[in-house]
């Protein structure tokens, strides 16, 4: 590691972020409509993104400072197994090609914000749609946070904010700043500023990515050089060498399909979807994001790089930028810096956003203000945005930054307890509303609780996201096993509350809402009383 401040990787870097906060604010200025004070606007761009800008923004809104930081810190640390990342991008494009369109459709047509507007529409069931905005909130939240860990470990490899014995206030203010101007545009300019932001982000990802891949393994000696060496401190530390040992593999596999489960379960991958105009921009969209999951498998090998460059951390979190400052001239350091930087400011953005309309539209709207006109409802959720930003940054200060993925996984164990209410929702009303909530609650609980019960080397509890699969005696994701569990006792209280005649909400959709485009006749119409519609 360099002693002192790296100056020009930090001039390069204060260039990129100053040209990123200049188009945010005047991001505000971009499509302007000529009604700002709604959730259409400010929370989704007025629903008007079209192929390129969607692509843009999905791409900036799931590829972030976690995939640039910790998916490669995880194969520095952990081996192939780290690599789980990239087979659920894989999985999970066919996955939403099947219901994401749906979903576009039906929210267009009724005006849908949010993941839980569809729920109460579908199943007639504030409670249900309570729970699943609470999930979405909480499961946001570390993974905001884990944005805000990107920015701060290139602050530190840059020398930015002192030692370890420095004034903790000195220490963290180049993140407050950052933190700061990231509230600054995001309230100004809603989600048409990580819109525009996203095109800057992902052409230096690309950039970076391909100079890495390139570049540092000439240095090094070549791939053959580079996998010896990691395959040489795996075998030397008993990990098995490049591939998972046998009894990894069902917490390999478990973790892929899981986790590629929940990825568009997240508040912020569906408010990247709903801003797109049409239908077709999102079947267009299934089709050519896994050019980032090429990308992914790139990036992920950077993970092997740091070991053969023998770069030395104690917090996994800065391998990565510790192996740009080794490897790259200063300038070029700095341009890497910023890529992820500016891949932390995207998403943290969207997903603040999510999370603020979440709370909004049913939570405010629903129980606390019925009424509320929609110029209310931008202010709150503009608030309500910050207010999760400065929970995401105390969550940053007070963690341990060593287990950050950890926090992230175990949101992930939550929102995949949504699935059955959203997912099965698009295709189905034969669930009973009661019984979707009583899996959510099941499901909820023991993925908790088992978590709760995983230890680490660095922690008592939350240590991880595996566990005991009941029943089967084999290391599984925890998250996987709970969906399971959920989907069980809402397959069953569904048979059984049927048996019984209990009372069944009101369906506001037809079957007609589910293929929808822009355009159709009616789907521009205002929202329908709640009352209306089938019970399909």
């Amino acid at each position: 590691m360099k002693d002192g401040v790296n100056g020009v990787a930090l001039g390069v870097f204060i260039f990129f972020f100053l040209a990123v906060t200049v188009m945010g604010f005047l991001a505000a200025r971009w499509r302007r409509a000529d009604d700002e004070h709604s959730l259409d606007e400010w929370g989704l761009g007025g629903r008007s993104f079209g192929t390129w800008v969607t692509w843009f923004l999905l791409g900036g809104d799931l590829y972030t400072a976690y995939t640039f930081v910790a998916v490669p810190a995880a194969i520095y640390a952990a081996g192939a197994a780290g690599f789980f990342a990239v087979p659920y991008t894989i999985l999970v494009y066919p996955l939403i090609f099947m219901f994401l369109p749906r979903l576009w459709s039906v929210s267009h047509k009724h005006g849908y914000v949010t993941t839980s507007d569809f729920v109460r529409g579908r199943f007639g069931s504030k409670g249900l749609s309570l729970a699943v905005a609470v999930t979405g909130i909480l499961a946001t939240m570390p993974y905001i946070a884990l944005q805000l860990v990107g920015i701060q470990a290139v602050l530190d490899v840059m020398g930015v904010g002192g030692g370890e014995n420095t004034n903790w206030f000195v220490k963290d203010l180049p993140l407050l700043i950052a933190f700061g101007v990231l509230a600054a545009y995001t309230y100004s300019s809603g989600l048409r500023a990580p819109a525009l932001i996203a095109f800057v982000k992902d052409t230096l990802i690309y950039i970076v990515i391909a100079v890495a891949i390139i570049y540092i393994p000439i240095k090094l000696g070549g791939f053959d050089e580079i996998f010896k060496a990691a395959s040489d401190k795996y075998t030397a530390a008993g990990a098995g060498g490049l591939v998972p040992a046998e009894a990894g593999q069902w917490t390999y596999a478990t973790l892929a399909l899981g986790s590629a489960l929940a990825l568009f379960m997240y508040p912020h991958s569906i408010t990247a979807t709903l801003s797109s105009r049409s239908r077709e921009v999102i079947r267009r969209n299934t089709t050519i994001l896994p050019l980032y999951s090429l990308m992914l498998g790139l990036l992920a090998l950077l993970g092997f790089m740091a070991i053969a460059a023998g770069v030395k951390v104690t917090n996994g979190q800065l391998a990565i930028p510790q192996l740009f400052e080794n490897m790259f001239p200063d300038w070029f350091a700095g341009v890497a810096f910023a890529a992820i930087g500016i891949g932390a400011l995207v998403p943290a953005a969207i997903m603040s956003i999510a999370a603020a309309n979440l709370f909004t539209r049913n939570i405010y709207k629903d129980f606390i203000k019925p009424d509320a006109t929609p110029q209310q409802e931008t202010r709150v959720s503009k608030l309500v945005s910050l207010l999760v930003k400065v929970g995401a940054l105390v969550f940053v200060l007070t963690m341990d930054k060593t287990v950050a993925i950890n926090f992230q996984l175990l949101g992930g164990i939550w929102i995949l307890q949504t699935f059955p209410a959203l997912v099965g929702g698009l295709f189905t009303r034969w669930f009973h509303r009661w019984a979707l909530l009583g899996g959510w609650a099941v499901g909820m609980l023991y993925g908790t609780f088992a978590a709760y019960g995983v230890a680490s080397p660095t922690q008592k509890h939350f240590g991880g996201s595996s566990k005991e699969i009941p029943g089967i005696g084999e290391i599984g994701y925890i998250g996987l096993t709970a969906f399971v569990l959920n989907v069980v006792v809402s397959v069953a209280l569904t048979f059984a509350l049927r048996a019984f005649n209990a009372p069944d909400g009101v369906d506001e959709t037809s079957p007609e809402d589910y293929t929808a485009d822009a355009g159709d006749p009616g789907v521009e119409t205002e929202l329908p009383p709640a009352t209306a519609g089938s019970t399909h």
